[in-house]
């Protein structure tokens, strides 16, 4: 089964959204978007694949969206995207791509509405909170 997650190993979201998708029994195709980030296409079909705008997608904490003035409302998603081709960690993350969709993973567990296989054990994020208990279901 084919599912492909935009990881970014630094951020805790990401490993958690990684981790949830191997509970399952499935390894992602794992893509560092840091070090091999998609084309334009592929980057304007994941954000509309996931029925976000553009501006939804850009990742401001932590990324030089402002210096780059990427606030600007007469920008259009063509400049923004290729500012996020440009400076990768622009890209919120994670997106995952599993046969039931596409979807931005923040909060981590969005991604169980898109994994086509049920979680195989108890599960909780880095920061201790539960997210599968120990029957494989989701806590909240």
């Amino acid at each position: 089964m084919k599912m492909t997650i935009y990881h970014n190993p630094e951020c805790g979201t990401s490993r958690n959204t990684l981790a949830l998708i191997r509970n399952t029994g499935v390894e992602p195709e794992v893509i560092e978007y840091l070090k091999q980030p998609p084309s334009l296409e592929t980057l304007a079909r994941l954000i509309a694949d996931s029925s976000l705008t553009v501006r939804e997608a850009i990742r401001q904490k932590g990324t030089p969206y402002a210096e780059l003035g990427l606030d600007a409302p007469d920008l259009t998603d063509r400049q923004l995207l290729d500012a996020m081709l440009a400076h990768p960690i622009l890209i919120n993350r994670p997106f995952v791509v599993t046969p039931n969709g596409t979807r931005l993973c923040r909060p981590s567990e969005l991604v169980l509405d898109i994994l086509p296989l049920p979680q195989k054990a108890a599960f909780a994020k880095e920061d201790g909170e539960v997210v599968i208990n120990a029957e494989g279901q989701r806590v909240k």
